[in-house]
């Protein structure tokens, strides 16, 4: 594993506590970054203006869920400056509970998203030493992981630090004792890993202690070699958890559910036709479309129809989380007059 690097050590503040968890509140821990992204069509080189947003795959998973009515937590050190307070800031306007320690020795990272030519977008990470990376176990003891419904990671924390690699684990730990579900999503980043077969190696520890895991089929290949979805799904599910769903793109969905004494449940989704915008974040809308339904206690086929529709709704706007469903979006019928009177 390849930590991008750590700052010098510098005070941290106290986070605020958590909020007390309610019933079906989800709780999930990461890195929030600030967004820069291009307005216009263009290299960064010479376009004009740059609109100033948030990110982080786990805060925007926190919002698909807020937008969905469903209760959730989002923890993650930030940097003592005004891009810190803006991720804060935004989370908790979205309905977010936020438990943010303030790391003053280092910065808040940054993403950069421009689109050089229509229909493709550049992602840039400047997050080296960054405030998200630096999350620790110790942050854990604002939280109480007993009182969550759900405890959500991904793949990408355990990569930025060996502290928030061990945070990852210490929750994971402790979610597992109390008998609170993880879900894991993949959500491979090989600009993080000098090593394949490490990051796989990880990323199935971490299947092997979770519930549901979500993945690409090409990162499910990572984990368990290729084949096909229903292949994939069957062999993640082997690792230990009881839901696996594959992400298939513009070809939609399949998941799979396991359960003692009873034939495995497979559903498949086709993806919902829209005009994409940018798929940065579609992934994690549609990881909290599932989840949302999941913690509601509705069957397998709603999950993933949900999930399908939360995906495919981030993918028509250029933000990271700005797109997210609400219930409200659902259930508008998908034929009538797009402008509301």
């Amino acid at each position: 594993m390849a930590a991008e690097g750590l700052a010098g050590a510098g005070r941290t503040d106290a986070a605020e506590p958590a909020t007390p968890a309610s019933p079906g509140r989800v709780l999930t821990i990461g890195e929030g970054l600030a967004v820069l992204r291009a307005r216009d069509i263009g290299s960064l080189a010479t376009v004009g203006e740059l609109v100033v947003g948030t990110g982080g795959a786990e805060g925007n998973v926190a919002i698909g869920l807020a937008r969905l009515g469903t209760p959730v937590t989002w923890l993650g050190r930030v940097g003592a400056d005004d891009l810190g307070r803006r991720v804060v800031r935004e989370l908790r306007a979205e309905g977010v509970d936020v438990v943010a320690p303030v790391d003053a020795g280092a910065p808040t990272g940054l993403l950069v998203k421009s689109t050089p030519a229509a229909g493709r977008t550049d992602v840039a990470y400047y997050r080296a030493g960054s405030a998200g990376s630096r999350l620790e176990a110790s942050d854990l003891d604002a939280v109480d992981v007993s009182e969550y419904a759900l405890v959500h990671v991904t793949g990408i924390t355990p990569a930025l630090s060996a502290s928030a690699s061990d945070a990852v684990d210490a929750l994971v730990a402790r979610a597992v004792a109390a008998g609170v579900p993880v879900s894991f999503d993949v959500n491979h980043r090989s600009s993080l890993w000098t090593d394949a077969d490490a990051a796989a190696e990880r990323y199935r520890a971490l299947a092997a202690q979770a519930s549901v895991v979500f993945a690409g089929d090409d990162e499910a290949a990572l984990l368990v070699g290729p084949g096909s979805p229903e292949e994939l799904a069957e062999r993640v599910s082997a690792l230990g958890p009881a839901e696996v769903v594959i992400k298939l793109g513009a070809e939609g969905a399949l998941a799979r559910a396991t359960a003692p004494e009873r034939a495995p449940e497979v559903v498949q989704r086709a993806a919902v036709q829209v005009e994409v915008v940018d798929t940065v974040g579609a992934g994690d809308a549609f990881v909290a479309g599932y989840l949302a339904e999941r913690v509601a206690g509705l069957p397998l086929a709603r999950r993933l129809q949900t999930a399908v529709r939360t995906g495919a709704a981030a993918c028509t706007h250029p933000g990271d989380w700005e797109g997210a469903a609400t219930r409200a979006d659902l259930v508008r019928d998908a034929g009538a007059d797009p402008v509301r009177r």
